[in-house]
C-alpha cells in the first residue's frame, strides 16, 4: 500500500509556488486538493497512517516555503461551501476572504469591509486572527469547528472565548494538532452603500500604500507593542534593499516582494537583516508573523 493508492487524487512532486501568493518555493513531495471537509479528513488520516509529515496549505497569502520544497504531504484546502442565515455566515474553513466581502455587501452586511484587499482564506484569517485597520477577526467571530489531532482525530466546537485570540495568534496557531474546518461568524446589518463605501476606501489605502504589483505575502513581521515594524525597518535604512531578486519594498518596509524569480534563501537573508538591524539600531527584536514551510 502506498499513499496515492489510499488517497486517490494525490500527484507527486507539485511546485508550491504557484499556490503561494510571493509565487516562491520548491515542490510538495505528495500534494493533495481537498474539496470538502470529508476529504480534508480523509488526507489527514492517510498522512497519519503512513507516519508522512501533513502541511495544510490555505489561500498561500502568509507561507513562504523553501526552495527545497516539502518532504512531506500538502494538503490544498478548498473546501468553499457556505450560508448565509440573517446576520450571520456559516463558512469553511477554504472559503476566500473576498468571497465573503462580496457576499456581505450584497447581503447588506457589515464587518467584514476591513478584510478587503487581503488575498487569503477564512480558516487561515482565523489560524493567524488576521487584522487591519483596528479590527481583527476576534471581532466576528463567534464559533470555530475543528479536527483535533491526537491519537484519534476528534470534531469539536470551539466558542470565539476558547479560540485564545491575540494580537496575530490564537490556540489554532499556538496548537499545530488544531485544524479550523468551519467557522460560524456575526455581522450587523446596515446600509449598502455605506459598507461599499468602506470596502472601496479600504481597497484605495492598500492600493496606495501597499506594492500590490508584486508577489509578497504582505506584513512580514508582527507590530511590537508600541511600534510600527515599517517604520523601525525604514529608519534603518532598508526600503528597497536587495538580495537577488527578492526586495524591501520601497513603498512599505514591512512588505518583502519577488520582482522576478526571487528565491526564498533570499528572502530569508533580509528577513535576517531587518531583525537584525532593528537589533542594534532600537534594541526591539521582530518577529516574524509568516509561517515557514519546507525549511
Amino acid at each position: 500500500m502506498n499513499i496515492q493508492r489510499e488517497l486517490p487524487g494525490v500527484l507527486k512532486n507539485v511546485k508550491l509556488a504557484p499556490y503561494t501568493t510571493f509565487k516562491i518555493g520548491g515542490p510538495a513531495e505528495y500534494f493533495f486538493e481537498a474539496k470538502t471537509k470529508e476529504d480534508l479528513i480523509k488526507a489527514i488520516k492517510t498522512a497519519k497512517k503512513f507516519k508522512t509529515p501533513f502541511f495544510i496549505l490555505a489561500g498561500g497569502s502568509n507561507t513562504l516555503v523553501s526552495d527545497k520544497g516539502y518532504r512531506g504531504l500538502v494538503i490544498k484546502n478548498q473546501n468553499s461551501e457556505f450560508q448565509i442565515l440573517g446576520s450571520r455566515i456559516v463558512t469553511e474553513a477554504g472559503v476566500k476572504l473576498s468571497k465573503l466581502v462580496t457576499e456581505s455587501l450584497s447581503h447588506g452586511l457589515s464587518g467584514f469591509e476591513w478584510t478587503a484587499g487581503i488575498p487569503g482564506t477564512i480558516g487561515g484569517a482565523i489560524r493567524g486572527n488576521a487584522g487591519a485597520f483596528g479590527k481583527s477577526m476576534t471581532d466576528v467571530v463567534e464559533k470555530v469547528e475543528l479536527l483535533e489531532i491526537n491519537s484519534e482525530l476528534r470534531i469539536k466546537s470551539y466558542e470565539s472565548k476558547d479560540c485564545c485570540f491575540g494580537y496575530r495568534s490564537s490556540i489554532f496557531k499556538e496548537k499545530n494538532n488544531l485544524i479550523v474546518l468551519s467557522a460560524e461568524v456575526r455581522l450587523k446589518t446596515d446600509d449598502k452603500e455605506k459598507i461599499k463605501e468602506s470596502i472601496e476606501r479600504y481597497l484605495n489605502y492598500r492600493k496606495e500604500k501597499h506594492p500590490l504589483e508584486f508577489p509578497s505575502v504582505g506584513s512580514v513581521f508582527e507590530n511590537p507593542e508600541g511600534y510600527s515594524a515599517a517604520k523601525l525597518i525604514e529608519e534603518c535604512g532598508l526600503k528597497g534593499k536587495k538580495i537577488g531578486q527578492a526586495q524591501i519594498s520601497e513603498k512599505h518596509a514591512n512588505f518583502i516582494i519577488n520582482l522576478s524569480q526571487a528565491k526564498a534563501k533570499d528572502v530569508c537573508r533580509l528577513i535576517d537583516l531587518a531583525k537584525k538591524k532593528v537589533k542594534e539600531k532600537f534594541k526591539i527584536e521582530l518577529k516574524e508573523e509568516i509561517q515557514f514551510l519546507g525549511f
